[in-house]
């Protein structure tokens, strides 16, 4: 039961947040595709890891990442008004290389494909 609540929150807060990514937060550092992959709440819901995913080079990603810590007071006090949760968590935003990971795979695999 506690697993289940505990995914719903976590989605909850991955819905809002790519929504506030994409619309509200008005920083001109954080543009082109942000995509939010992932959420880990603590068992406690006193903490967050937002994993994002972000289409450019690496001293770019940092730069949004930057960009977004700076704007965390902004989406927790967004997410307080939008969730009923007793505890907002406190947040950490994460790069997810997952994606560009699976394009590395799927490139060496269509290599082998090809040479074989």
């Amino acid at each position: 039961m506690a697993n289940h609540r505990k995914y719903r929150v976590e989605e909850e807060i991955k819905r809002e947040v790519a929504r506030m990514i994409q619309d509200e937060v008005k920083d001109p550092r954080i543009s082109g595709l942000i995509s939010v992959t992932h959420v880990e709440v603590a068992k406690d819901y006193r903490k967050a890891k937002i994993y994002v995913s972000c289409l450019a080079e690496k001293k770019d990603q940092q730069i949004v990442l930057k960009s977004l810590g700076g704007a965390n007071g902004f989406i927790r006090s967004e997410l307080a008004s939008r969730l009923s949760l007793r505890f907002v968590p406190e947040i950490e935003f994460l790069i997810d290389h997952s994606i560009e990971n699976g394009v590395k795979i799927s490139k060496m695999l269509s290599e082998l494909e090809t040479g074989v």
